[in-house]
């Protein structure tokens, strides 16, 4: 099997009225490690919140009278159910998808709410994708790959033409990669517009199964591990894209779960835009050093925005603390009136803000003398921070830093 341009520029017609021809945002004053705009195509904002419509369309635009009467089955983390769902609705057919069990129930709505019945098994996609597998095989329905399917690729690379359409002198295109779908399609597209444009695949750290496949030659599997970007949590890449992405992409780099929610919180208030952890790999990876940028165009696939809200809230509050623009601190003082007003004199006292105040008498090994408190303290930076610990040190206050 093989995926050609013309593969791909056929897809883009029949994608016409389906997919949105998702905007290509320049991006610049990104700080000093990024002296070049970036040119981000926001398939977050795609119907579904992914690009993974435009491969399950492409697949599904093609099924006989009779598949669709059978109906169709998939697996996926999320994103693909998502696209199948509304590909079936469509077409005309019906869909049951595969989640694993630990699947964002955002997820998992929203695939609900596009009409597919969803089935949670397995412990991750590749556990879904064996129960998938196994649904085909007993009920009749047609088994819609993630990935690895040339039309699936096809529908995939329509992502790179846009790009290519609005910024033909792109010299680098960066890309997410869990099972090479995406990766493999936008390279076949990217290189046959223009040889000379390099391709950059990447991956979460915790699951690199193309990268471990390339080192090995051939597509292996590599342990089961969580990840923020659950999305590219693919153990084994599939054979076709292992393949595609041999022959087209020019290198693959990985980022790891810091990297990741980093450039979450930075997409959300710098960039104004919700992102998953697979949806900012590229721009990880281009954050991290990983793709040289500097007096190239550099084009990044943002490929999905489908967060779950919860997830978006722990991030956003560990970042803040990493960042030293929140502090969790805690001090003992005695239980007498007026103490506690003379620890917030002096937080307030530096212009911090303080979000939250707990006063606890009953703390195991307290003092019966002692009251204990906590203070969730909101600073603009780490020497802020660092300025608020030093004025509650000079007040006679030992204040242990909790987070």
């Amino acid at each position: 099997m093989d995926v050609t341009l013309t593969d791909i520029e056929d897809a883009a017609q029949a994608l016409e009225g389906v997919s949105a021809p998702t905007p290509l945002l320049v991006a610049d004053d990104l700080g000093p490690d990024v002296p070049s705009p970036l040119y981000l195509k926001l398939e977050n904002l795609q119907r579904t919140g992914s690009f993974k419509l435009r491969g399950a369309y492409n697949r599904l635009r093609v099924l006989s009278a009779e598949e669709r009467r059978r109906g169709v089955v998939a697996a996926s983390a999320g994103n693909h159910a998502q696209g199948v769902a509304l590909a079936a609705q469509l077409v005309g057919t019906s869909a049951v998808v595969v989640m694993p069990r630990v699947a964002s129930m955002a997820k998992i709505a929203a695939t609900e709410r596009l009409g597919a019945t969803v089935v949670l098994a397995g412990d991750d996609f590749d556990g879904a994708r064996a129960h998938a597998e196994a649904l085909a095989a007993e009920t009749g329905r047609l088994l819609v790959p993630a990935f690895d399917d040339p039309r699936v690729v096809a529908g995939q690379g329509t992502v790179a033409l846009e790009m290519l359409d609005a910024r033909p002198d792109l010299d680098v295109i960066v890309v997410p990669v869990g099972g090479g779908g995406l990766a493999a399609g936008v390279a076949i597209a990217a290189k046959g517009r223009n040889p000379r444009i390099r391709v950059v695949g990447v991956q979460a750290a915790r699951v690199p199964g193309m990268i471990r496949s390339r080192a090995a030659g051939g597509p292996v599997e590599v342990a089961a591990a969580e990840t923020i970007a659950d999305g590219i949590a693919v153990r084994r890449p599939g054979t076709l894209t292992y393949e595609l992405v041999e022959r087209y992409v020019d290198d693959l780099v990985a980022v790891d779960e810091a990297e990741l929610a980093r450039t979450m919180l930075f997409a959300l208030e710098r960039l104004r835009l919700v992102v998953e952890g697979a949806g900012v790999a590229g721009l990880a990876a281009v954050f991290a050093g990983r793709v040289p940028v500097e007096a190239e165009r550099v084009g990044v696939v943002v490929s999905g925005g489908n967060v779950d809200v919860g997830l978006l809230a722990r991030l956003a509050e560990k970042g803040l603390v990493a960042e030293g623009r929140q502090l969790h601190l805690r001090t003992v003082v005695r239980d007498r009136p007026g103490q506690l007003s003379r620890v917030l004199a002096v937080v307030a006292a530096q212009q911090a803000n303080v979000l939250a105040v707990e006063h606890e008498r009953w703390h195991p090994g307290l003092d019966p003398a002692d009251v204990e408190v906590r203070l969730v303290v909101e600073t603009r930076d780490r020497t802020h921070a660092d300025a608020v610990r030093a004025a509650l040190a000079a007040a006679g206050l030992d204040v242990t830093v909790m987070a």
